[in-house]
Order: C-alpha cells, then structure tokens, then sequence
C-alpha cells in the first residue's frame, strides 16, 4: 500500500467521525495505514474539553488499541497513584539521577499548577483514555519515550551552567505559573509543555530542542504506526501532531532513539583537571610566594567552598547537621573528582529526616506548589543534593582567580 502523504492525510479527515461537534472534529485527524483505522486526537493537557473530546471519540470508535502520550513510568503514576512508595532516594541519588529528578517533577509541577489554577486534573485527558480505554475492552499502549531516557539525553547534550539554568527556568516557571490565564493554556495546544518551557533554551541550543520534541515526535509516530490491532485512537498533545505527520511516511529506528549519547570528553577533564590545578596553584604559592601566599589560597579554597556549600544547603531549608556536613565536605569533595558534596549533604538530609510513606504520596499535591517543593521531605533532599553541588561549584569557581592573584607576577 501506498505510504500516505501529510497532504493526502489531511483529506481523509472528518470522513466517519460523525457524531462530532464541528469545533471538536478539528482536533481529530483519520488517517490509514496498511489497512488499518488510526485517529489521532490532538489535546491540551490541561483542559477539560479535551477529556470530554478524548472520551467521545473513544466510545464512537471502540477501537482495538487506545495509544496515549505517557511512558510506561508516567502511565504508572496515573494507574498506580501509590507507585512512588517503591521510590529509593538513597538510590537516586547515588545513580546520580537527583537532577532528572528534579527537573521531572518541576515539569509535573508547572502542568499541575495550570491545571488547578482552571480547576482541572493534569493530564485529564490522558487519564480519561485509560478510563474510556477500559470501557471499550481495549488494550492501552504507552507510546512516548520514557521521561529518564528523554531528560537523560537531553542532560548530556547541557554543560553544567546550562543545566543550572535550565533548572531555575524550571523554578521560575513554577512561581510564575499562578499568573498564567485561559489564553496562555491554548498555547498549550500548539506546543509541548516541554518546548513552552524551554523556548528560550531551545533557541540558543537546538539540539536540546530537538531531544525533548523532535525525536519524541518520532518515537510517537513510530509506535502509533506499529500499535496492535485494526482500529487505534490515539491521544497525544495537539503540539505533536504536526511532527507526527511529519514523519508518519518514515519508519523510525526506536532504538536508536533511546540510546543515552556519550558523555562529554570536557566533563573528565574538568573532574580531574580542577583539583590538579588547586594542587598545583597552592604549591606554585608556597614555592614561588612563600609561606602566606600558599596558606591564604588554602584559606581562599576551604572557606570558599565550604560557605557557598553551606549557603547552597542552608536555601533547600536542610538540617542543621546536613549543612554542616556540606560545609565540611565541599572543600574535600572539590578536590575528589568521584564525589560531591551535594551526594554527601543529601545522603545526610535522607538519614536526618528519612522520608514516609505519607510523603511519597503526598509528592504529588506538594508539587503543585513552589513551598511544597521545600516542604515535601523527598522534594528537599533532592533540592539539598543540587543547591550544595551548585554552591561548592560556585565556590570553587570563585576561589580559583582569587588564588591565582596571589602569584607572583
């Protein structure tokens, strides 16, 4: 069979979807492919309209196989709502995933916040097709990437200052997110929440765009294209509609799609190199401008460190013993490119304050505000893990020129 067009999909919509308001058959695209009935609804997620609009079509089509725009993690999430009680923060941050973590949750937070600002759920819609799904005896498939893989590569692609700002876009969004009208959310049904986030990111590096959009559109229309059965619905953002048609014509290698990059060849230099360049200032100092010279660098290095750490612990709102131990830490950990301080100081806020049971579950009505990331004690640990690394790299940045003036000219 001939492989469709975007322009000979385009006709073929509105053919059987009878029992549609005018305004919503504008958000439902029909296509085929190899014989098989595949409509596409493109929503917001976080409209009302676009539930009622996901319900409707799954009952009028009763198809085979409901595909949505989740994970297999996030799918979880909505039909497990007690899954992250199998969450190991000592883990996460030893697999030094405390980042994507983050990152992901301040993403949740931002839909979250838009959607109990218009007094709908997050995700309405995507809960509404699990929902519709069962009622019509149909198989539901998760066909979006996973978020960790997603995030993931998109991590490497950032150096470090990047993933800084990248995390108080995060923040930033979230405390602004009250702000945002009805108007603002329709945006939502042109872009990802993802790409509405990251517009100013994305333009200074495109190829972080293309991970967190293009390459999910791919991955979408590929699994969409191959789901089980005769007759699909599927449920995705309106923003990924056009990528999906895009690359509707164009099988896609999945794999090859959730393949972690290699890591940056700068980052090992970078690890090994600034504590080689701290020994080696502290003995140019004591060899070439004597005994003061060389301490007050050392003086300049531990205090340094130690204090932004701590100042980095103390803004997550750690135990007292937590910044201490940043504090304590930061100046060794600096020169010991296999650990950081942040590691040390939020293995410490785990064991200080052990998270319950009560917190997993109630990580997801926290999130929804910018104090609840500060409240939630799992939200905190992993607030203490990024702002005492950021803190000791702060320090350790700044201790360097204030060292190397006191070398001899």
């Amino acid at each position: 069979m001939e492989q469709e067009t975007p322009q000979n999909q385009e006709a073929l919509q509105g053919q059987d979807n009878e029992g549609l308001g005018a305004d919503e058959k504008r958000d439902v695209l029909e296509l085929e492919y190899e014989g098989r009935r595949i409509v596409i609804v493109g929503t917001a997620h976080v409209s009302s309209q676009s539930a009622l609009l996901v319900k409707k079509v799954i009952a009028i089509e009763k198809p085979d196989t409901v595909c949505v725009e989740l994970c297999a993690s996030r799918m979880a999430t909505i039909t497990d709502p007690q899954a992250w009680r199998n969450m190991d923060m000592v883990q996460v941050i030893k697999q030094k995933r405390a980042y994507l973590l983050l990152s992901h949750l301040l993403l949740s937070s931002f839909q979250r916040r838009i959607a109990d600002k218009l007094g709908v759920q997050a995700g309405a819609e995507l809960f509404a097709a699990v929902e519709a799904a069962k009622e019509v005896d149909a198989f539901v498939q998760a066909s979006d990437r996973e978020i960790r893989v997603t995030l993931a590569r998109a991590w490497r692609l950032m150096g470090f200052w990047a993933k800084v700002k990248l995390l108080f876009q995060f923040l930033g969004a979230v405390a602004e997110s009250s702000e945002l009208t009805e108007e603002d959310v329709e945006a939502l049904k042109k872009k990802d929440v993802l790409e509405l986030m990251l517009d100013e990111l994305g333009q200074a590096m495109p190829a972080l765009r293309s991970v967190l959009i293009d390459e999910r559109d791919r991955f979408l229309a590929e699994k969409i294209r191959t789901a089980p059965g005769k007759k699909i619905v599927a449920v995705v953002g309106a923003g990924h509609v056009p990528g999906i048609m895009r690359y509707w014509g164009q099988p896609q290698n999945i794999a090859a799609l959730e393949v972690l990059p290699p890591r940056s060849k700068i980052l090992p230099v970078l690890k090994w190199g600034l504590p080689l360049l701290v020994v080696l200032l502290v003995t140019s100092g004591f060899v070439w401008a004597g005994k003061e010279a060389g301490t007050q660098m050392l003086v300049w290095w531990v205090g340094l460190n130690a204090l932004m750490a701590g100042l980095g612990a103390t803004a997550a709102l750690a135990h007292p013993l937590t910044i201490l131990s940043a504090v304590i830490a930061a100046p060794l950990t600096s020169a010991n490119p296999t650990i950081a301080a942040g590691w040390v100081a939020g293995l410490c806020e785990a064991w200080l304050r052990k998270p319950q049971v009560c917190d997993m579950e109630a990580i997801p009505r926290d999130i929804s505000s910018f104090k609840g990331f500060w409240r939630n004690k799992i939200t905190r640990i992993l607030l203490v893990v990024v702002l005492t690394n950021l803190g000791s790299a702060i320090g350790t940045f700044g201790a360097l020129p204030l060292m190397i003036r006191l070398l001899p000219t």
